[in-house]
């Protein structure tokens, strides 16, 4: 009786430990594998905050039966890519190197935002082109203004659409009822560019910059540091190079444990990734996403992936951002379940 006892003891304080995990789950084009236009991730903290990072082109709109709740919508930048200038068709639909993708005239962040009625975690800049498109879905004239707060903190789930009034070093802090402690959300510095698709603006505006060759900025690309509720500490990096605030911001001031990487070609971390990882940030856990090519078949990496090869020279435990699958992290970073 007493073996059982114990035994029963020992499950107890094994499921209270496995209820304080991060859950982490990415929303790729094709189910079981990390693919060419991946991008977006759901993030649940233990006391059950969830929020969508760059939702893109990986989800099918504000529909996607995979994204559940979603009390917050962050975005990194203003880039196609991100923002969601095209939807995913269907999970699975083309192929991993080109998913068949179809446009989305008010992006996909707000589709997102306008069926969840999630409080959008970005730059004021961003977020107010993305609360016009919101505005465009609704049709209802109805303005959309800063998230209420009460001693600096906003409760979650919001009661309509609205938007954090923060920038670049800004902490917007999300509770969920009852619970003690809130989820930070602090946007960073991403060494990037952010101009807006054309076909997201207003055909006047696309007249008037083509004729003077130029791009439409929307302030500067960001990053991001989540310190959720059980300890973890995210950096989620954005489209970005390597640069010094990589040492003397992220990891001497937030400390991160865990980091979520974009890769692609454009800022060259398929180059720097590994020193701005091992000798910069220096987390224990890397998850890389963001990858510009068919990372995985069969859910195995692809030994001649570009991804691949950066795998081996992490000294942090590296992760692949696997589409649908679930990976748990503790309060140190570490992957506890579905790594």
């Amino acid at each position: 009786m007493k073996i059982a006892l114990a035994a029963l003891v020992l499950s107890l304080s094994a499921s209270a430990a496995f209820a304080q995990n991060v859950k982490i789950t990415p929303i790729g084009t094709h189910p079981g594998e990390l693919c060419a236009n991946d991008r977006a991730i759901v993030f649940e903290d233990p006391t059950g905050v969830r929020f969508l990072y760059d939702p893109g082109p990986s989800v099918t709109g504000g529909d996607d039966a995979r994204l559940g709740t979603i009390h917050m919508v962050l975005l990194s930048h203003m880039h196609g890519d991100h923002v969601g200038n095209l939807k995913l068709k269907a999970p699975g639909a083309g192929t991993c190197a080109n998913s068949e993708r179809v446009p989305a005239p008010n992006s996909t962040t707000a589709e997102v935002a306008a069926a969840k009625n999630a409080a959008l975690v970005m730059t004021r800049a961003i977020s107010g082109f993305v609360v016009t498109k919101v505005q465009n879905i609704r049709g209802d004239g109805k303005q959309i203004g800063f998230c209420p707060q009460t001693n600096g903190v906003t409760s979650v789930p919001v009661a309509t659409v609205c938007r954090s009034q923060t920038d670049l070093g800004g902490v917007f802090i999300a509770k969920a009822p009852n619970a003690s402690q809130g989820v930070e959300i602090t946007i960073v510095y991403a060494s990037h560019v952010n101009d807006a698709p054309p076909a997201l603006l207003s055909q006047a505006e696309q007249d008037l910059l083509k004729a003077n060759g130029a791009v439409l900025e929307y302030g500067p690309p960001t990053g991001f540091v989540v310190k959720f509720t059980n300890g973890l500490t995210a950096y989620l990096t954005g489209d970005t190079a390597i640069h010094s605030e990589m040492k003397t911001v992220i990891n001497e001031f937030y400390k991160p444990n865990l980091v979520v990487l974009n890769l692609g070609p454009n800022p060259g971390i398929f180059q720097t990734g590994a020193y701005a990882m091992n000798e910069l940030v220096r987390p224990a856990s890397v998850i890389l996403t963001h990858p510009n090519e068919p990372v995985t078949e069969g859910g195995k990496p692809r030994p001649s992936s570009r991804t691949a090869a950066l795998m081996k020279q992490l000294k942090s435990t590296p992760h692949l951002a696997i589409s649908g699958r679930t990976m748990e992290f503790d309060g140190k970073g570490k992957c506890v379940a579905g790594c």
